[in-house]
């Protein structure tokens, strides 16, 4: 009963919260009436380009590497590509397969599969073709959505193929104007949707999510985010992750503008900002990296008084990162903390990095998070534990059968960290990262933040290698700055001078760039390969 309660409260809240941002609005009764009726017959994900075309058929609801697309037309793409999809078998829990980059194809497969009743596996586009193959045949995709220049990738994934971006045998631009269906059937099932895991220790694993029900998953958000309807949202992240999905679906639910392109690149992005007037940028902290990278003359002098909210999500966002945006860009950075698996944790708002840089804010809407020690027992604020959240967004499990551990109703995030006496939350570090040096424990995240304040410093990553003598020792991987002449032993220093003596690397090895992958997140795994 008490969660019961708990549930609705949290939806009233969102309730709130979603009315502020204009996503819902008075209106006429006709307008109201099909809204409903879009939701009943295709679910949140189905109807949401069918919403946004009701309340604003003209309004630009996308501008891609082509040009803009209107809502009303992007619906009416929806729909032809789902009737094409249903004559090709993609229908009530079918698999579709995406491995596409961000663009309209992309937007049009993934509403299309909705109201078609697919089941949609999103694949990373920077996979490898015997990953492609294996994910792909575990969540047996029946048809894959492909860009052309990616077809390489799928060429051992034995299932009819459409081509998204490019031209081909068969394209998705080509399935849209050759069908002439309307009025979709309901389907007798909701499919879902299957992100991955990033993989950073592994093979990404396949995390089923059901179609959200009610307004707790845009609430949780723009409870704490200040997204209003009808403006602009740049896009940067990936479609196929999950943040760069989520927030795509949230802007066009709020009828706003979406700004996507193909790659990121720091420079169109600074000049999508200020062309198209955009009020938020989301990005994933490598990207927001880069952009700063640019220099704060050249952004100083492009008109951005319009930008509101910087979104950060997907991997760690440094402390010294976070002070630089915001000295830079102004008090406008958002920094969420969740996962796949868990779905939003907690988000830190302007003033939270202000006050606490690095701090990834307090829990969301609807959200408990609590910190364990070895024995399953709370810490306090200051002491470092494992990271357990629990909530009403969690997903619904591996699709191989498997789940993350599970205490007292809470799952574990896969981190640990600590909250300060204000109950904003710090991450330390990655659960199975600790390293062990000479009985001493350490989280390779405290090093990794001091060296990357460092001026001379671009990028870097530590981890734990083995060690005769003290079990494990500490090896720093370096991205230097340009013109910098800082040595292994000055690295070395630097950390010593600041942190304890076990908590100083042993190895320094310099690199022109770290592996990550398109989350932003370091691929720690090919670096013990090194």
């Amino acid at each position: 009963m008490t969660s019961a309660i708990e549930r609705a409260v949290a939806e009233l809240r969102s309730l709130r919260a979603v009315q502020r941002a204009g996503m819902i609005s008075r209106g006429s009764p006709r307008k109201l009436t099909a809204s409903v009726r879009a939701l009943e017959r295709y679910g949140p994900l189905g109807a949401a380009i069918t919403i946004a075309a009701i309340r604003y058929p003209r309004g630009i609801g996308l501008i891609d590497d082509l040009g803009e697309l209107t809502f009303a037309t992007m619906e009416e793409r929806a729909e032809r590509l789902a009737g094409a999809l249903r004559e090709r078998g993609i229908r009530d829990g079918a698999t579709l397969g995406i491995l596409c980059r961000n663009h309209r194809f992309a937007l049009d497969a993934i509403f299309a599969g909705a109201r078609a009743g697919a089941r949609t596996v999103f694949l990373n586009t920077s996979f490898a073709a015997p990953q492609t193959r294996d994910v792909a045949a575990r969540e047996g995709v029946e048809l894959l959505v492909v860009d052309e220049d990616l077809r390489d990738l799928a060429r051992d994934v034995r299932v009819p193929k459409v081509i998204g971006w490019g031209s081909g045998p068969e394209t998705i631009e080509e399935l849209i104007a050759q069908s002439h269906v309307r009025g979709v059937p309901k389907p007798s099932t909701r499919g879902g949707l299957v992100l991955l895991t990033s993989g950073t220790t592994g093979t990404p694993k396949g995390a089923s999510r059901a179609e959200p029900r009610g307004l707790l998953v845009p609430g949780m958000l723009l409870d704490r985010i200040p997204f209003r309807a009808g403006e602009t949202t740049l896009n940067c992240a990936p479609l196929f992750h999950a943040t760069g999905f989520a927030m795509t679906i949230l802007s066009i639910g709020l009828g706003s503008t979406v700004v996507v392109h193909r790659r990121f690149e720091p420079e169109t992005t600074l000049t999508d900002l200020t062309t198209h007037r955009a009020t938020a940028v989301i990005l994933v902290p490598v990207m927001l990296q880069r952009l700063l990278a640019l220099g704060e003359q050249p952004i100083a002098e492009r008109d951005l008084s319009a930008l509101r909210i910087v979104f950060c999500a997907g991997s760690q966002l440094p402390a010294e990162l976070s002070d630089r945006a915001t000295r830079v860009l102004g008090d406008v950075v958002y920094n969420l903390y969740g996962s796949t698996e868990v779905s939003v944790a907690t988000i830190a708002t302007p003033q939270d990095l202000r006050e606490a840089p690095g701090t990834v804010g307090r829990p969301v809407l609807g959200t408990r998070v609590r910190l364990l020690d070895e024995d399953r027992r709370e810490v306090p604020p200051g002491e470092t534990g494992r990271i357990f959240v629990g909530g009403f967004t969690a997903f619904d499990g591996y699709t191989d059968g498997g789940s993350k551990e599970v205490i007292d109703g809470l799952m574990s995030s896969g981190d640990v960290g600590h909250f300060d006496e204000q109950g904003r939350l710090f991450i330390d570090g990655r659960d199975d990262e600790m390293i062990v040096s000479g009985g001493e424990n350490v989280f390779p995240l405290e090093v990794e933040e001091l060296l990357f304040r460092h001026e001379q410093i671009d990028d870097v990553a530590v981890i734990g290698v083995p060690d005769a003598e003290f079990g494990q020792r500490l090896r720093a991987f370096v991205v230097c700055a340009p013109a910098a002449t800082i040595t292994e032993d000055q690295v070395r220093e630097h950390v010593k001078s600041n942190l304890a003596r076990y908590k100083v690397p042993r190895d320094v090895v310099f690199l022109d760039e770290l592996p990550r992958n398109p989350a932003g997140k370091v691929l720690k795994k090919e670096l013990q390969r090194d």
